[in-house]
C-alpha cells in the first residue's frame, strides 16, 4: 500500500536539495574557465613588459603590472584581445595584447604600451626579436601575391559533345 508523504516533508526535501543543486550548477559553470590573468598571452606580455627598456624609459622603474585583465579570449575561434594596467615611477598606462591561436599554441600578433600621457609604443617587434618568433599578421590592405610569370596555357584542349540536340 502506497502512502503519500505529507506536503511539508516533500517541501523540506526540496529545500534541502536546492543548495546542493546550486553548488553543482556553479561547479559545472566554472569548469574549464580560468581567469584572464592566467591566459598565455597575458603571461607573455607581462614577461616582455617587465624587461623591456622602452617601457622602463616611458614609465620608469620598477614596472608593475596590474592583475585585473579586461577583454575577451575565445578558445574556440582562437582570437584574443586583452588589456591590463601598468605603472612605473614616472607614470601609468595600459598594455594591449592581441593574439591568435594556431595549432593549439597562442601567438602574439600585437603588443602595445598605451601610456596615460604620450604616444602609443608598439612592442611587437621587441617581443618577436626576444622570442625569435614571427606570428603572421593579416593586412587587409595588402595586394594578393602574384607570381612573376603567368602559368603556361594548356597544350591541347578537346571538348567532346554527345550527338544530337541538348536534352535528348
Amino acid at each position: 500500500m502506497l502512502h503519500a508523504l505529507p506536503a511539508q516533508t516533500s517541501r523540506s526535501r526540496t529545500a534541502n536539495l536546492m543548495p546542493v543543486m546550486a553548488g553543482l550548477l556553479v561547479l559545472l559553470a566554472g569548469t574549464g574557465c580560468r581567469p584572464l590573468s592566467q591566459h598565455p598571452l597575458v603571461k607573455e606580455a607581462v614577461e616582455e613588459v617587465r624587461g623591456n627598456a622602452r617601457v622602463a624609459e616611458s614609465l620608469g622603474t620598477p614596472v608593475t603590472c596590474g592583475t585585473a585583465v579586461r577583454g575577451t579570449a575565445n578558445e574556440t575561434d582562437g582570437i584574443a584581445s586583452l588589456q591590463f594596467d601598468v605603472s612605473g615611477s614616472k607614470g601609468k598606462g595600459a598594455i594591449a595584447v592581441e593574439g591568435k591561436k594556431t595549432k593549439g599554441e597562442w601567438g602574439v600578433t600585437m603588443l602595445e604600451l598605451r601610456p596615460a600621457t604620450g604616444e602609443k609604443v608598439s612592442l611587437t617587434a621587441d617581443l618577436e626579436s626576444r622570442m625569435g618568433t614571427d606570428t603572421p599578421k593579416f593586412d587587409p590592405t595588402a595586394k594578393p601575391a602574384t607570381s612573376s610569370s603567368p602559368p603556361p596555357p594548356p597544350t591541347d584542349v578537346e571538348i567532346v559533345l554527345p550527338p544530337g540536340p541538348p536534352g535528348q
